[in-house]
């Protein structure tokens, strides 16, 4: 039988119709991120502030779930502006201490709140 719980994180709205993650057995599931200032609900404009609350959001989403960054094993980011590409590794190698997960970075068509950057992932637990 699996275990199966949701997590969200303690600011986002009731709202949305999605959890933050869902952990499955020892396998996190990370819905899409976007890095959305807390302070105004807008992607800020400069690209490195955007790229901090991303990843600072990812991070609280993988603590929550009593996990790290060294756990993702799948890692998908959409970007409208794949002249990012170096940018975005730029912070995302920041993040790692190990072997980096399997990704992929794809084009895509304009994101919520004219995001620049989605990310989403899969993370299982280390036993």
């Amino acid at each position: 039988m699996n275990s199966r719980r949701t997590i969200n994180l303690p600011n986002r709205p009731a709202n949305l119709p999605f959890s933050d993650a869902v952990l499955v057995d020892h396998a996190l599931y990370i819905s899409g991120r976007i890095g959305i200032d807390p302070a105004t609900g807008l992607v800020p404009p400069e690209v490195e502030h955007e790229l901090r609350i991303l990843f600072d959001d990812f991070a609280a989403v993988l603590k929550a779930a009593d996990m790290t960054w060294d756990e993702l094993v799948w890692v998908q980011v959409f970007s409208p502006d794949l002249t990012l590409w170096q940018r975005f590794n730029a912070e995302y190698v920041k993040h790692f201490r190990g072997e980096f997960p399997a990704r992929a970075f794809l084009g895509s068509a304009p994101l919520l709140l004219n995001g620049r950057f989605e990310m989403m992932g899969i993370a299982v637990r280390k036993t």
